[in-house]
Order: structure tokens, then C-alpha cells, then sequence
């Protein structure tokens, strides 16, 4: 009978060495889009003013297209061998994206929020994006280049639509 972790040992051309460092990235990565995706929610939940219903629905939208990547980016963390986030007490020890607790947050402050978090996000997608490079990891390198364009787009429509808040 196997042990559990080489049951898990998914094969991979990749190197040890280099598909953990791929994986480390993506599981913050992770963690991150998953604090972001519930501070738009919580955002999108909470929103008030002139604009609610604009804003309400922006932020659902970028919300399920946040959560959206988090499956693909799992299993791109698999696909490398490696283990991904097992719980939200995981999450929380690889985020990078603070949480917002907050019992009001005016509809500015929260588009100026998103737009930093999905640049910050961006950021580190930049940084995976040289990492796998490095380990030849073309199918993470491939994606990677969408979920960048992806949160690009929220960031932009989040400035966008905050010069008029």
C-alpha cells in the first residue's frame, strides 16, 4: 500500500526543484484570488449609494469570474506534482491580500480597494509568470497570461468606473 504522498505524486517532465517553485507561486496566487474574491463579494453585498445597482452587479460579475480561476489554478498546482490549499486556515497563511472587516466601506473606498488588490494580484502574477518560465512550464506560463489580462480588465473598470464616485 502507498503512503499518502506518493499517492498524491502526480508525474510531471518538469523538476522537482522547479515545479515546487511553480507550485509555491500558484498557491499564493491562490489564496490571494481567493481573499479577493470574497472581499468583492463582501464589497458586492454591501455596496450603497447613487450607483448600487451598477456597482452591485460590476462586482458580482468580477467576483464569479475571480472565483472562476480558482479550480484551473488548483490544478495547474497538481499537474506540477505538487499539493494545493486545503483549507481557508491555508488560505490565510499564503494570502498577501488584506482582508477588509469593516461594518462600512463608502462605494470609492471600495472601488479604490479592488482596483489596488486586483494590481497587487497582478503583480503576482508577473512574478509566477517568470517562474514558470524558468521551469519551462508552458501550460502555466499559458494561463497565466489570461488570468493577467483578466484581472487587468477589473482593475481598469474599477478606476474607470471610480472617477465619477
Amino acid at each position: 500500500m502507498a503512503d499518502g504522498k506518493s499517492a498524491l505524486k502526480t508525474p510531471t517532465d518538469l523538476s522537482s526543484n522547479a515545479a515546487k517553485s511553480v507550485a509555491q507561486a500558484l498557491n499564493g496566487i491562490l489564496a490571494d484570488s481567493f481573499a479577493l474574491y470574497l472581499k468583492t463579494k463582501n464589497f458586492h453585498w454591501h455596496v450603497s449609494g447613487p450607483h448600487f445597482r451598477d456597482y452591485h452587479l460590476m462586482l458580482d460579475e468580477q467576483a464569479a469570474a475571480i472565483l472562476a480561476t480558482t479550480d484551473v489554478i488548483a490544478e495547474r498546482v497538481r499537474k506540477t506534482g505538487n499539493a494545493t490549499l486545503r483549507s481557508i486556515g491555508d488560505i490565510a497563511r499564503h494570502q498577501t491580500i488584506a482582508d477588509n472587516d469593516k461594518e462600512f466601506v463608502s462605494a470609492a473606498d471600495m472601488l479604490a480597494e479592488l482596483r489596488d488588490d486586483n494590481l497587487k494580484l497582478v503583480e503576482a502574477l508577473r512574478e509566477a509568470k517568470d517562474i514558470a518560465d524558468t521551469a519551462k512550464d508552458n501550460g502555466t506560463s499559458a494561463v497565466i497570461d489570461e488570468w493577467t489580462d483578466a484581472a487587468e480588465q477589473r482593475a481598469w473598470f474599477l478606476f474607470e468606473t471610480s472617477r465619477n464616485a
